[in-house]
């Protein structure tokens, strides 16, 4: 309890009954959530009623070291503290018999899977024109969250995607069964689904988890929020933690008015407010405060207040182009490299990837080294995904998804052709399309090489599964399948040089690396294993590998929430790029729902993005960018309008100064020697 602040002391200190804590940016926020935990053990909670979940496997490992620093890692380890999703996925294992599944090996569908399922059935219906598969899901999984009804769900008027949806959601529901499989939104829908269909199951969690802390609580979708009602319900020792002002994911289903309505949800609940701020400067916060004020949109009232006195005023950049933008950025970072100021402390945000192109080639040419955040994670590359859809089919014979994807890969003669014929016999005869394959033989109409490729895949896949069940390693038996199915071979034939071969290769090598880490720690029962193991990786997406030695940080201004730098700078802060374009058109009704048309959410970026700012702040914006190839004159965003002036220190540049021959000898010999040339 030493060091906190009366309002941190407050919400430690609240045992029973709900608690909600408005946690201002910079705030203190996770030392209180850890702290609280350690509160409960300490007043004799045991550590196995206590359950903490959050948004990110990132966010869940960081409370987890810090609940471990303080109480120690034998209790720590008995505290539960996951992720919706990971949480989800552990009732779903332990119930699996109540959800009428065959066992508890289900699956688990990624974004990939669930558009290759969409796209399947597809081809089952006369849809009457080409669709987005991607809006097809997006449409699907807001049914999903909202717990519609079909027959609600039918009289809702919408365009032809709802229309589209609302056809293919029974026959998407149906499959998923089918394959014994659940999507991402199934982790936290089908638990709240058990519970309400069972009350002594429901009674159960509750009675083992007495207390309850939800972390970033403004993130919370709809069906989120029924998991936390429903498993809070009966004890009401619900502690959220949040802030309504960097509620930023409404295009991802955050509801900002589960944390407004809070007290309407859990009446009584004691309100505590965290407004000082440890991070920022106040010459920052003056400017973080002046945005908020001019907010109309409904909101918790509080106002940050600065630890830390004064500090470096706030730079309001206009530069001519995006081009001198983009310059003068790079030529302020290498000033303050050359000042002592460490790469990694600086960061430049903006709200599109697109922006950071012309960035990239002004840091390169002031040979500044960046790291652009927002890469493709290791489980999302094609090649990775490609093995987990075997060792998928390994453990899950009825995942058609996973058949369909390696069957045929490395090419064996199962075109499309006689993949429709194999799927139209497994219907006719009531076997799953594995069963098909290992079947071809007796299946008309297929070709001499489409039968011998479903006989070499059907014998790769029950040796793997052998292999497994004896006693094999999951990395040994990952490596001979590989081996098996020629997928080096292949790779090199299709790459199309040998760097990008490596950088493929090199992605299977770092999944064995994984299996071999995972063996040294798991015990017998291989087949098992690998089951949880699917399960556990198919979560890990939002791992960041962070830092890579001393670099600059790219990141678009949603990647930038929750970390923080010494300087930053805010880049294309005009109409059109903040707020965006989607947010300003009301057409972008037609893109997806009202949360793509709320400016208030953009404001709220930009406060967030301004408080991820220590020592220095630089607001910039450009006259004209290029669109389509032509000039576009730009408008300055009506955020930074609403800054009084005398919180900023205007600056303008006007054009890219012409280096001298010594300046670009220096940047070309650094980038050469960056290069090792």
């Amino acid at each position: 309890m030493a060091g906190l602040n009366p309002s941190q002391h407050a919400a430690v200190e609240h045992l029973a009954g709900p608690l909600l804590v408005l946690a201002g940016a910079g705030s203190g926020k996770t030392r209180v959530v850890t702290a609280r935990i350690a509160r409960l053990l300490e007043r004799g909670v045991p550590a196995r009623a206590i359950l903490a979940v959050t948004f990110t496997n990132k966010a869940a490992a960081e409370m987890r070291e810090r609940v471990a620093k303080q109480v120690g890692a034998r209790v720590a380890k008995q505290v539960t503290i996951a992720t919706f999703h990971g949480f989800g996925l552990s009732v779903l294992a332990a119930e699996a018999r109540a959800l009428g599944l065959r066992d508890d090996r289900f699956t688990l569908f990624d974004q990939g899977d669930s558009l290759a399922l969409v796209r399947e059935l597809l081809r089952t219906v006369d849809a009457g024109r080409k669709f987005d598969l991607g809006a097809i899901v997006a449409r699907i999984s807001q049914a999903k969250n909202h717990f519609a009804h079909d027959a609600e769900w039918r009289e809702r008027e919408g365009d032809d995607y709802d229309e589209i949806a609302r056809m293919l959601f029974p026959r998407y529901q149906a499959a998923l069964r089918g394959y014994q499989a659940f999507d991402f939104d199934d982790l936290v829908c089908e638990p709240v689904r058990l519970w309400r269909r069972r009350a002594d199951l429901l009674e159960k969690w509750q009675q083992r988890y007495t207390y309850l802390l939800v972390d970033e609580y403004q993130d919370t979708n709809h069906a989120q929020l029924e998991l936390v009602r429903s498993l809070g319900g009966a004890h009401n020792n619900v502690c959220v933690v949040g802030d309504d002002d960097q509620s930023i994911y409404a295009w991802r289903g955050a509801d900002v008015t589960n944390i407004l309505d809070f007290e309407r949800h859990f009446p009584g609940a004691k309100v505590v407010k965290l407004e000082d701020n440890y991070r920022s400067s106040a010459s920052i916060l003056a400017v973080a405060n002046a945005v908020l004020a001019a907010s109309r949109a409904r909101r918790h009232d509080k106002t940050l207040v600065a630890a830390r006195p004064g500090g470096d005023k706030v730079r309001l950049v206009l530069a001519a182009d995006a081009d001198v933008e983009a310059d003068f950025v790079a030529r302020e970072i290498a000033q303050l490299r050359q000042e002592g100021v460490a790469a990694r402390d600086i960061a430049v945000l903006y709200r599109s990837n697109q922006q950071s192109e012309a960035l990239e080639a002004a840091l390169a040419q002031a040979a500044v080294p960046v790291r652009v955040v927002g890469g493709q994670q290791l489980f999302d590359r094609k090649e990775v995904k490609d093995v987990l859809g075997y060792l998928k089919v390994l453990v899950h014979p009825h995942d058609e998804i996973a058949v369909r994807r390696v069957v045929n890969f490395p090419a064996r003669g199962v075109g499309d052709a006689a993949l429709e014929r194999l799927a139209v016999a497994a219907t006719a005869r009531g076997f799953s399309l594995l069963g098909a394959v290992e079947r071809a033989g007796e299946i008309d109409g297929l070709s001499p090489q489409a039968r011998d490729g479903c006989a070499m895949f059907a014998s790769v896949v029950s040796e793997a599964r052998g292999r497994l069940a004896t006693g094999d390693s999951i990395a040994d038996t990952t490596r001979w399948l590989v081996s098996a199915v020629g997928l080096q071979d292949d790779m090199r034939a299709a790459a199309g040089s040998n760097t990008a071969f490596a950088r493929r290769w090199g992605s299977i090598e770092s999944l064995f690396k994984v299996f071999e880490r995972h063996d040294e720690r798991s015990g017998d029962a291989k087949l098992d294993r690998l089951v949880d193991l699917l399960r556990v990786m198919m979560l890990q997406r939002d791992s960041d590998d962070g830092p890579s030695g001393d670099a600059v940080t790219l990141v678009t201004m949603h990647g930038a929430k929750g970390l923080e730098w010494r300087y930053v700078f805010l880049v294309g802060l005009e109409e059109g790029l903040l707020p965006h374009t989607r947010a300003i058109d009301a057409r972008a009704q037609d893109l997806g729902g009202a949360e793509a048309n709320d400016i208030e959410e953009e404001r709220r970026l930009f406060y967030v993005s301004i408080t991820r700012a220590r020592d220095r702040l630089y607001l910039c914006r450009a006259k004209s960018r290029a669109l389509r190839g032509k000039p576009v004159v730009r408008v300055p965003s009506r955020f930074l309008v609403q800054i009084p002036d005398e919180l900023l220190q205007p600056t303008e540049v006007t054009a890219v100064p012409v280096a001298t021959l010594a300046e670009g000898t220096s940047a070309i010999a650094a980038i050469l020697a960056s290069l090792g040339k």
